[in-house]
């Protein structure tokens, strides 16, 4: 890598988008994060010596826009995104609100649609042979029946990553996605916290035991890499073995 490869990650602040920042700096990416947490994504880009730091809801297309715009200014060309920002919102299906719902495509799905096209146009433009890397999930493939709009929007980011693939293939950028398990992160505070719930998570876990967020932050920076160079329109779950268990104790 040349110091002038670069790399957005969203959702960069913390968990596995700071993760997955630490991941394409080892392997010499110049990185730029951007987070809805403006002090927290200016804090993690200090510790990580990042490129930038810019604050972005990326439920926000005029947000998501403007960065976009930023970066191309102040920074040029970007070689690799990683769409990583993403929300749950759990809530009871039968009173399930609707703008929670919708909250949630937005961030999830349709924010990740608007990065992608983004970003895949600075790349043809400079004729960058990129990579982009989706943030799905286990539950693309599995339901939880409390955090619906969680689900529809990782399966949505799943065909997403298999329609961006087929699209930009002739322009040499490659599109994948990678589904985390139970990973240690902030969204899993509250089953971590619960003996009762971690057991049974860790029930349908065959390595039983959450991943840690630079598990997911390693495969990320493989996908980025060269070492993926024919690999376009996948999904790889890293999930301790998850969805190959038909089964619970």
């Amino acid at each position: 890598m040349t110091d002038k490869t670069r790399a957005l990650i969203t959702g960069g602040a913390q968990g596995i988008g700071y993760a997955c920042a630490e991941a394409l700096i080892e392997d010499g990416f110049d990185v730029i994060l951007c987070d809805i947490n403006a002090e927290g994504v200016a804090s993690a880009a200090k510790d990580l010596n990042a490129l930038a730091a810019l604050p972005c809801d990326m439920g926000d297309t005029a947000q998501i826009k403007a960065m976009f715009d930023q970066i191309a200014a102040d920074q040029g060309p970007i070689h690799a995104l990683v769409n990583n920002a993403g929300v749950a919102m759990p809530g009871d299906f039968l009173t399930y609100e609707l703008a929670d719902f919708e909250r949630v495509i937005d961030i999830n799905l349709k924010g990740v649609f608007l990065a992608t096209q983004l970003a895949a146009r600075v790349m043809v433009d400079n004729k960058i042979e990129g990579a982009i890397v989706n943030m799905s999930s286990i539950n693309a493939q599995v339901a939880i029946p409390a955090i619906p709009a969680y689900c529809a929007s990782k399966g949505g980011v799943m065909q997403l990553t298999k329609v961006a693939a087929l699209a930009l293939a002739k322009h040499s950028i490659r599109v994948n996605a990678v589904g985390p398990g139970s990973i240690d992160t902030e969204m899993m505070a509250g089953v971590n916290a619960n003996p009762e719930a971690f057991k049974v998570a860790m029930s349908r876990t065959p390595l039983g035991r959450a991943g840690d967020a630079c598990e997911i932050g390693d495969v990320v920076a493989f996908l980025c890499s060269k070492k993926a160079s024919y690999i376009t329109g996948e999904t790889i779950y890293v999930d301790g073995g998850r969805l190959g268990l038909n089964y619970t104790c």
